[in-house]
């Protein structure tokens, strides 16, 4: 009992001696949440899909310590000015694909759609994981004062068009939207490419100023109205995934806390994960359930000499810098190992 009087009264001493100072203590104003504008290549409807979610995830969890504004296809710049607002600081943060944005980098044609890079989605993180190019990514970028965050697959590249398409000969002479680099590949067979503002796609499609889409799969197809343009489908496409990434203003993500970095790439990833089964089950349904596009096929014999036509492109492109032939010495090497895997990995 003595022992717990002389407690309290140690404690009750103790306390009355803090309060004065407690009393006296500054006030600490709160710190004011970070603030980031995020822009993305995909316009509302796709962006509802392909970037939202996990925006909206990291806002949540974030608890007003960051919040990220998003803004969709050329809201606060032109896709193609992208790179350039998010190096000056005009814009923090962008989701979109090296070429479309015109990167001042020797990677930028390996975004987007490079030639027969990928046959499934799987193969562009397995690319970037466990092949090396997140480590040739990240030199890249950080000789332009831009953090590269992360890379991850999207849809495959397949024609809509109001043109059956049923041979290579059909090609010739199509003015087609699709991305810098498949345009430079696709032009070998007499496409013409052409290049639009993404919001006036579907207009330039009902006017005739283009004859068809190579932008994505059968999914954005639907998703963006572009099935309601368009009347045929091509089952070939000319890469299995597009590749896109996270990217960041520099100095404002060295800004950011551990903790907050370490959520972004959290939500990142589960953006990743959603396109995995988003893109992969939607493809499937719609082609077998789809009533808008009618689908037709150009022979796998026909096809075979555009995919030996993109190796000769990806020795072409290997010549342009050393970093770009290590790039091309890496797909050449995962390529070699799928196949030689065989079923499920490739077919032949």
């Amino acid at each position: 009992m003595t022992n717990r009087r002389q407690f309290l009264k140690k404690a009750g001493l103790t306390a009355a001696a803090a309060a004065p100072a407690m009393l006296a203590a500054p006030h600490v104003k709160a710190q004011a949440p970070i603030r980031w504008r995020l822009q993305t290549y995909a316009g509302p409807a796709l962006a509802e899909h392909v970037v939202k979610p996990a925006i909206d995830s990291f806002n949540k969890i974030a608890e007003g310590q960051m919040e990220i504004e998003l803004y969709t296809a050329d809201q606060l710049v032109p896709t193609g000015e992208l790179f350039r607002a998010m190096q000056a600081g005009t814009i923090d943060a962008v989701q979109s694909d090296d070429d479309s944005m015109n990167s001042p980098v020797d990677i930028k044609v390996f975004g987007g759609y490079f030639p027969f890079a990928s046959r499934y989605s799987l193969d562009v993180p397995t690319l970037f994981h466990q092949y090396g190019l997140n480590e040739i990514w990240d030199e890249a970028y950080s000789e332009v004062g831009v953090k590269w965050l992360s890379a991850g697959a999207w849809d495959p590249c397949n024609f809509a068009t109001n043109k059956p398409l049923k041979s290579l000969e059909d090609l010739k002479g199509l003015r087609i939207f699709t991305f810098p680099t498949a345009g430079q590949f696709l032009n070998r067979f007499g496409v013409v490419p052409v290049t639009l503002p993404w919001e006036d796609v579907q207009v330039a499609m009902q006017t005739g100023e283009i004859d068809g889409i190579a932008w994505s799969g059968i999914t954005e197809d639907y998703t963006v109205g572009w099935a309601d343009v368009t009347k045929y489908f091509l089952t070939n496409n000319i890469s299995g995934a597009w590749c896109g990434s996270f990217f960041a203003n520099a100095d404002r993500w060295n800004e950011v806390p551990d903790n907050l970095k370490e959520l972004f790439k959290l939500t990142m990833d589960s953006s990743h994960y959603y396109r995995q089964y988003w893109y992969w089950g939607g493809e499937a349904q719609l082609r077998t359930e789809g009533t808008k596009l009618e689908l037709t096929t150009i022979p796998d014999e026909e096809w075979k000499t555009v995919e030996a036509e993109a190796l000769k492109f990806w020795d072409e492109i290997a010549a342009t810098s050393p970093r770009a032939a290590k790039v091309v010495e890496i797909l050449k090497k995962y390529r070699d190992t799928m196949e030689k895997a065989g079923p499920p990995y490739r077919y032949s």
